[in-house]
This record gives structure tokens, sequence and C-alpha cells, in this order.
């Protein structure tokens, strides 16, 4: 995994790519459906902004993350749906403005965490550069939602290593997510990045096994595409039925996207 200053300088780049997707848009365009049902332009930015918030609390000030988790920990979506309410009536460029606000504060606050220290998160303390890389998902996960909902395309960049990673550490959350069993024996992922290096996470003699592109691996993880819009293969049973259910977040998994859906998209 890449140094705590090299993933917060990703993560800064990540959050003013999708600033710059937004920052033209009229009023009437922030509210532009997008493909996770229910949530507009405008809930996928106050979502992100509610994100890096959550996180520069958890860093700078413990405490009071800790009331924030225990009053979130018997429905943390429950929670963060209510807290979205708070910027429902905020104009569109002053959304955009607390969203790089509060980008900027994460990022300053993961940055000053003692080196060796944990930063408390929902379930477990994570060390700020894991915290970094969840935040790198959780931007390339929404911009998504909002490149797809302008019918834009996002040039990926080797930034997405952070996530390739991540999404290692978190290979289990697809099983956690529907009550299954994990395997016990280690994947390893084989990915083509942007630039055309080749990135291998995990054990050199995993014979459970996901090669492809490295986009297309981040698009599945992130559950924005289905498996049969991407150039993904597996080897080994276990590895096959991952690519299914494979997430790299905590929780329910969603609908997910329909096979085809974005013919006109692909990665």
């Amino acid at each position: 995994m890449a140094t705590l200053q090299d993933t917060l300088k990703d993560l800064s780049a990540d959050t003013e790519e999708i600033a710059r997707l937004v920052a033209s848009l009229d009023a009437p365009a922030w509210q532009t459906p997008t493909p996770a049902p229910g949530w507009t332009i405008a809930d996928q930015i106050a979502h992100l902004t509610f994100i890096f918030r959550l996180a520069k609390t958890a860093a700078a000030d413990p405490q009071t993350f800790a009331s924030i988790a225990a009053g979130a920990a018997h429905d943390f979506n429950g929670a963060v749906n209510a807290a979205l309410q708070q910027f429902n009536d905020i104009p569109p460029q002053q959304l955009l403005a607390a969203y790089r606000a509060e980008g900027e504060a994460c990022v300053h606050a993961l940055a000053a965490v003692p080196e060796g220290q944990m930063v408390p998160w929902l379930v477990n303390p994570l060390p700020p550069v894991v915290l970094a890389c969840a935040g790198i998902m959780e931007l390339f996960g929404h911009g998504q939602d909002i490149a797809d909902a302008l019918g834009a395309r996002r040039e990926p960049t080797d930034r997405l290593r952070h996530l390739a990673e991540f999404a290692f550490l978190t290979r289990d959350f697809g099983y956690q997510a529907r009550g299954m069993t994990a395997p016990s024996e280690p994947f390893r992922f084989e990915l083509t990045a942007p630039s055309g290096e080749i990135w291998r996470i995990g054990p050199d003699d995993a014979t459970q096994t996901v090669s492809g592109p490295a986009h297309d691996f981040c698009l599945l993880v992130t559950r924005r595409r289905h498996r049969d819009d991407l150039a993904l293969s597996a080897t080994g049973r276990d590895a096959d039925q991952w690519l299914d259910i494979a997430q790299a977040y905590r929780g329910p998994a969603g609908e997910g996207r329909m096979p085809g859906q974005f013919a006109d998209h692909r990665a």
C-alpha cells in the first residue's frame, strides 16, 4: 500500500475531479436522477460531503466521533440518510463549496494523525491510510453515478490502485452482506492499470485469481457495473463466485446494476 502522503494526494485529486464534473451545472441539473434509485446528483455530493466530515471528525476529534457512531450503531444507513437532510436546502454552489471544504479538512485531519496511531471508525479502528483509501472508494463509486447521470466518461488513472488494494483488504464484505461464509483461501488480483502496468495484489501462490483491467475491477467492487459488462476473468470456483457478489463497502449490497444497463458507456 502507498504511503499516507501519496494516498492523501490522490484523494485530493479525486475530490477535485468530482467537483469539476458538477461545477458548471445549473440548479435544475443538480436534481438529475442518478442510477442509484432515489438519489439525485445533489444527493451524491451531499453524501460525499457527509463522509468527509465524518472521517475528519474521526481523525481530529475521536470523542465526538464516538458519540456519532454510538447514535448510528443500530441503523447506520438510516443515520446517514437522516444526516443528508441537513443539506437539502443548501443551494448547489454552496453545497459544492462545502464538499470541497470538507474534503480538504478531511485530508488535513488524516495527515495530522501521529504515525502509528489508528483512527476510530464505524466497526474497527483503521490506519489513516486505509481510511483514505475508503474515501477514494466512495469518490469512485458516487462519482461514477454522477458521470452516468450526465452521460460523461471519466478518464481512469493509476490512482485506482488505492481502490484495488482496498478491495483486497475488504474481499469478504460481499460474503458478510449476504450471510455467507467466506473461503479461507486467499485471492490474488492481477490487474492491468490504465498506464499498462500490471498490478499483482495477493499471495504469489494463490490458486483463486481475478484478472482484467483495473478500471473494470473497480467498477465491479463498487457495484457500478454488472460483471457481464466487464472484461474480468476468474480462475477457481471461489473467485468466479466472488465476481457475482464483490463489494468494497460494508452493509447491504444494494440493487447493483443490470447487465447491459450502460451499453453506451463501456468501461
